[in-house]
């Protein structure tokens, strides 16, 4: 997930999916950017209207109609919040949740037709941070949007790496920058970018995106099928090749030693590991 910002602050809806009163949203300092909110309904009608009344209010959207998708998309471009309906056509919105909090940490809300204590109660227990149920109106949602997102705001900007040192290398993750943080050491492992920044390392935008699901994981097991459907979309679970092609360049570039690396580790048969 990126750097947490605060969550915008427009009015509230009438209420009415679909309506957005007010052409106006909230303004954004320059430097900021807004949350992004992964929409995970397979109701196109309701999903339109979501997306409306949030990006009226300058939110980033994000879609999904499925489970599998909206865990693709979680991995590859982690949003600041989600919004989910437990009510998918390939695995219920409970399971999302308990693979969503295998690692991600920022609010979800569940937005279902499931009125029962016990489907409210279960969704919580695994992980949801809030429940509103169908039919809704729009201004509670969004209040309690604002309200989810300015609780995780602090946890989560503690809890993101902005930078990490794997062997010699200073990973800027917000700067899309490497340097080193030894001058003359490694050179012999390293790939530079040129003879003008000899400090400065080059990685491809497949690397980045690998490199960053792992490092905003520090410790934990990151699945190949879920890395494969993150960098390289849904259908790539089992092109195993290409993860290991470009995690052996990862290590060639960044640690000290590529046959035995301290940082970027795999777990056969599972995946891969990051290890600050």
């Amino acid at each position: 997930m990126g750097d947490p910002h605060p969550a915008p602050r427009g009015p509230g809806s009438t209420g009415v999916p679909g309506e957005v009163p007010g052409a106006t949203g909230p303004q954004y300092p320059e430097a900021a950017r807004p949350a992004k909110v992964l929409i995970v309904e397979d109701q196109p009608e309701l999903q339109r209207a979501l997306r409306i009344n949030l990006r009226a209010r300058q939110y980033e959207v994000l879609t999904a109609r499925t489970g599998r998708e909206a865990l693709a998309l979680a991995a590859s471009q982690p949003p600041d919040a989600v919004i989910l309906d437990l009510g998918l056509p390939d695995i219920d919105g409970t399971e999302v949740i308990v693979e969503l909090r295998r690692w991600y940490r920022a609010p979800i809300i569940v937005l279902s037709g499931r009125t029962s204590p016990g489907d409210k109660i279960g969704a919580l227990d695994v992980g949801a941070d809030d429940y509103v149920t169908k039919p809704f109106a729009m201004a509670e949602l969004l209040a309690r949007l604002r309200a989810a997102l300015r609780r995780d705001e602090g946890d989560v900007a503690n809890d993101q790496p902005r930078q990490v040192v794997i062997g010699h290398w200073s990973v800027d993750l917000v700067a899309h920058l490497v340097t080193h943080v030894d001058a003359g050491a490694g050179e012999e492992a390293a790939e530079v970018e040129s003879p003008q920044t000899p400090q400065t390392l080059r990685l491809t935008p497949t690397e980045w995106r690998i490199l960053e699901l792992l490092v905003q994981r520090p410790g934990q097991l990151v699945g190949s099928a879920q890395i494969l459907s993150g960098v390289w979309g849904p259908g790539f679970q089992q092109r195993t090749n290409y993860l290991r092609f470009h995690m052996a360049r990862l290590r060639r570039k960044l640690e000290d030693n590529p046959a035995r690396p301290r940082h970027l580790l795999t777990e056969p048969g599972m995946g891969y590991r990051y290890q600050p």
